[in-house]
């Protein structure tokens, strides 16, 4: 009856499914930095800037959170476990279109 109600509440009006954004920076020898991009990618992050110090890059993105799930362990083994990275929750963004149909569907 609940989830009912729901549905039938949010056709009457434009309710904003929202995501909390985390403010990433992952520092990678400059060897897996495209493994690190790429990965970030598939993660829907916005690269921020990419600035290295000597071997050491330093990849700033804003990140859906809910694609931080598995994110350490994924890291340690695009690097050989030599990368390390630090976030915070950043704000609020709206879930994009096509992920909301399909949350809504299950």
């Amino acid at each position: 009856a609940g989830m009912l109600a729901i549905r039938e509440g949010a056709g009457k009006c434009a309710p904003a499914l929202l995501e909390p954004i985390a403010d990433l920076e992952v520092l990678t020898p400059g060897e897996y930095l495209g493994d690190v991009i790429g990965d970030l990618g598939t993660r829907r992050a916005q690269i921020q800037s990419i600035e290295g110090q000597d071997d050491l890059q330093s990849v700033r993105a804003l990140l859906p959170l809910g694609e931080t799930f598995s994110y350490t362990t994924a890291l340690r083994s695009l690097s050989q476990g030599r990368a390390s990275y630090s976030m915070e929750f950043k704000y609020y963004e709206p879930v994009p279109d096509h992920i909301v149909k399909t949350l809504v569907m299950a």
